[in-house]
């Protein structure tokens, strides 16, 4: 008898969407649930967009994507090079290994990359047959950043100050450092040494490895390419000044490199035969350049800059010079080759057996052991030697200026005669880990 209500109101019910019966409840009270509380079928997202195809695959973000933005434009008035320490413009290659892929990325940079540098002023605008064939435009820019550096700087340090700049850079004061290590100063660490800027007057710089051969050089392209002033070199640790009247929210922009650069083809180093000597003659000088005492060896990542004036002093009595090298990549010790046949001058012989071989030539002078006479292109002045000068006359116990750099490699010359034949002369001037 109590099942015949229940059946009445089945009965009875008005036709409707099917539902699903979860509880007993609905049977007793003949509850009928609105549309919007019955759930229906979820759809896919292509059921919903309107296309049956497949789902597009995904795609991770990627720093090459610009987003519609336009590439970045660089005030900065010089060839933008993967290093400028370790290329020189004047050396020309006769290939290149890869095809002209900007190591800035596709459509990041308003410079054309032409496989070894991007220019700031377009190539096709030089004269080659011209005496001077930089364009007006270039010269423009060279004599614009020197004005610019010069108002950055300001006034010239007093010794006070500069004293409290260096001692305030020591390692037991900050740990802030730059590594300048085999590639010397590359593009992106001129990124690294604005942005030490931001908070610091001056920052920390070590070089070791292959630079460090060139010292000069190293200091040069630091002054030339930041604006900023050295105030200081002990050995490879120099400190790098930003000037009186550097801003940070107005530093230059600089884009940065994604990937490095392939090196391009230069000509062979080692010709078949020596020029102006027969094929005999090069195979004895070769031949006896590998049982020459050794002048020196040197350490990897060491600290190179006395090299040079060991070798001006080792063609004073003899004219084959032996460096070894074992322990260094192939890389390094042909780069630091290409130094030595271009700083002493001298003619580089072989490099078998992880060594060094050069000859001083037949025409050899000894009076162009000078380095300011041997290459008065590569001495610079600074903006501030007149002001450096006085500095020096008040208190001559003070740190040495920028521009007098010799002497921290002077004092590093050595003859051949006081250097035993396996004792290592050059080598790494602390336990600091390689670069």
């Amino acid at each position: 008898m109590l099942l015949l209500p229940v059946l009445l109101r089945r009965a009875h019910a008005p036709p409707g969407p099917p539902r699903r019966h979860l509880s007993r409840l609905l049977d007793r009270y003949g509850f009928v649930p609105p549309a919007s509380l019955t759930p229906a079928p979820r759809e896919s997202p292509a059921d919903a967009a309107g296309g049956g195809g497949k789902k597009p695959p995904y795609r991770p973000p990627s720093s090459l994507d610009r987003g519609g933005r336009p590439p970045a434009h660089s005030d900065l008035p010089f060839d933008f090079r993967f290093s400028y320490t370790e290329s020189s413009p004047g050396s020309k290659p006769i290939g290149l290994r890869e095809p002209k892929y900007s190591p800035f990325g596709p459509d990041r940079l308003d410079r054309p990359w032409t496989g070894l540098c991007a220019p700031a002023v377009d190539a096709t605008l030089r004269d080659v047959a011209a005496e001077d064939p930089l364009p007006a435009a270039e010269r423009d820019l060279e004599e614009t950043r020197r004005r610019e550096r010069e108002r950055v700087l300001g006034e010239p340090l007093t010794p006070a100050e500069r004293a409290f700049l260096v001692d305030k850079c020591q390692k037991n004061r900050t740990k802030r450092q730059i590594n300048l290590g085999r590639d010397g100063l590359t593009h992106n660490m001129l990124n690294d040494i604005h942005n030490n800027w931001k908070s610091c007057e001056a920052v920390r710089i070590k070089c070791l490895g292959v630079p460090t051969v060139d010292m000069q050089n190293v200091c040069h392209q630091l002054e030339d390419k930041t604006g900023g002033l050295i105030i200081h070199r002990h050995g490879g640790q120099l400190i790098l000044y930003r000037g009186r009247h550097y801003n940070p929210k107005k530093r230059p922009v600089i884009p940065l490199m994604l990937w490095k650069p392939a090196e391009p083809i230069y000509p062979r180093l080692i010709k078949t035969t020596i020029e102006g000597l027969t094929v005999e003659e090069t195979k004895a000088i070769r031949k006896k350049g590998l049982h020459v005492p050794v002048l020196t060896k040197l350490a990897k990542n060491g600290y190179y800059a006395s090299l040079v004036p060991m070798v001006r002093d080792a063609f004073l009595t003899d004219e084959l010079v032996r460096i070894d090298c074992k322990g260094l990549p192939k890389s390094d010790y042909r780069k630091i080759g290409v130094k030595l046949r271009d700083l002493v001058p001298c003619i580089l012989v072989s490099f078998d057996k992880e060594q060094i071989i050069v000859w001083r030539g037949k025409d050899y002078d000894g009076n162009l052991q000078d380095p300011e006479k041997s290459f008065p292109s590569m001495s610079f002045p600074s903006i501030n030697d007149s002001d450096g000068a006085s500095v020096k006359n008040e208190n001559v116990d003070q740190e040495q200026t920028s521009s007098d750099w010799f002497s921290d490699e002077s004092s590093g010359i050595s003859s051949s005669d006081e250097v035993p034949d396996d004792k290592p002369v050059i080598s790494d001037l602390d336990s600091s880990p390689a670069i």
